[in-house]
């Protein structure tokens, strides 16, 4: 079985591993990052290719290398290319597979410091309005740091990125000072979001509702356990994906292989 992985999260890797312990296949995994393409090699993937890639030089080596499934287990936000990735199974009549994390289950969490907005623009607009004083700690990545600092004032802002080039050089861009930077390596824990806090004097916290692998719950208790904001972004709905191809954990996700295989 030959597996077409566009990867670069921690679901992508956890797949990886699945697939090779319980199946013979070769993967390839695609990611956006060096970083993203060592770990997935780490993991056990046969091939990974570490840059963006258009739609066209998907298909042709879908094509050309005889791929038998695409799986897309890229993050939930981002957007375009599940997007690219459902009409390429529409093009190419392909079995594929949507791997979306589930929604955080937040029942028995005190919700009440949560603010949801429904884009980056919107968030800076938000905190810049609600939440003047103190600083913000943005842990939604390095891409999405600009339309958030339409609104807000560098002075105010620490990222949380991974200290990978593209992401350093998008920092320099924005005139972010360098000791603002915080190198992430992982999710950090409750305990470790509660030190930056103090850390850095934040009042709030930015946040995508990336799931309970993103860390989402330490990042609201701590968050409550200061009594400071967390204004989390809505995932995005993607209309193109048809709901019998999502699937949301590795059992359901043997079920849909062994279905194809």
């Amino acid at each position: 079985m030959k597996i077409f992985l566009l990867g670069g999260t921690k679901d992508s890797i956890n797949i990886i591993k699945f697939i090779k312990k319980n199946y013979d296949a070769y993967i390839l995994t695609t990611t956006t990052t060096e970083y993203g393409a060592k770990l997935a090699k780490e993991g056990g993937s046969d091939d990974t290719i570490a840059r963006p890639l258009p739609k066209e030089e998907i298909i042709d080596m879908i094509i050309s290398k005889n791929y038998d499934i695409l799986i897309d287990a890229t993050h939930p936000f981002a957007e375009h290319i599940t997007q690219t990735s459902a009409s390429i199974e529409n093009e190419l009549k392909i079995p594929y597979l949507r791997f979306e994390r589930p929604i955080t289950n937040l029942e028995n969490i005190d919700t009440s410091n949560v603010y949801y907005v429904n884009s980056f623009i919107e968030a800076g607009k938000l905190i810049a309005s609600e939440f003047s004083k103190g600083n913000v700690l943005h842990f939604a990545g390095a891409n999405t740091m600009e339309d958030i600092l339409k609104n807000i004032p560098t002075d105010r802002f620490y990222p949380r990125i991974l200290k990978v080039e593209k992401s350093v050089e998008k920092c320099n861009e924005l005139n972010i000072n360098p000791n603002h930077i915080i190198p992430m390596t992982g999710a950090a824990s409750t305990k470790e979001n509660i030190e930056l806090i103090e850390k850095y004097n934040a009042s709030v916290i930015i946040t995508k509702e990336s799931g309970e692998i993103g860390g989402v719950i330490d990042k609201i208790e701590a968050a409550n356990a200061k009594n400071i904001a967390v204004v989390m972004i809505r995932r995005p709905q993607i209309k193109e994906i048809n709901k019998k191809n999502i699937v949301s954990n590795l059992d359901e996700l043997d079920v849909e292989l062994k279905n194809f295989f």
